[in-house]
């Protein structure tokens, strides 16, 4: 099993920025893409940014191209997202997902492991 702890999330004025982290572990020699996905109220669950364990390779839906970076510390078993420029679009719960599958994986059926959650709000 893996855990995941997510943290960073808190309220931002519009324009602002935040860094969201997730630490894993447990038996993290299974873990490969890791992602962080977004549902806002009476919305489904989305795909927002992901990684590649091999060669870090990044990947992004298209309303936060430009604005959110994601990142990966493989020693520290440990995924980030920075969110610059945030709008009240942004706002949601924001998840950190692990697969363990290699690959561009955006649906949320594609991961195993799910953290708790960390609240965004983005006032305008």
């Amino acid at each position: 099993q893996v855990q995941l702890v997510e943290s960073g999330g808190g309220l931002v004025q519009a324009g602002g920025s935040l860094r969201l982290s997730c630490a894993a572990s447990g038996q993290t020699f299974s873990l490969n893409t890791m992602s962080w996905f977004r549902q806002a109220p009476g919305k489904e669950r989305e795909f927002v940014a992901g990684i590649t364990a091999s060669n870090g390779y990044t990947y992004y839906t298209d309303s936060v191209k430009g604005r959110f970076t994601i990142s990966r510390d493989n020693g520290k078993n440990t995924v980030y997202l920075q969110m610059n420029s945030l709008k009240p679009e942004d706002t949601a719960v924001y998840y950190c997902a692990v697969s363990r599958t290699a690959g561009k994986l955006t649906r949320a059926g594609q991961y195993n492991y799910w953290g708790q959650g960390t609240q965004v709000t983005v006032s305008s």
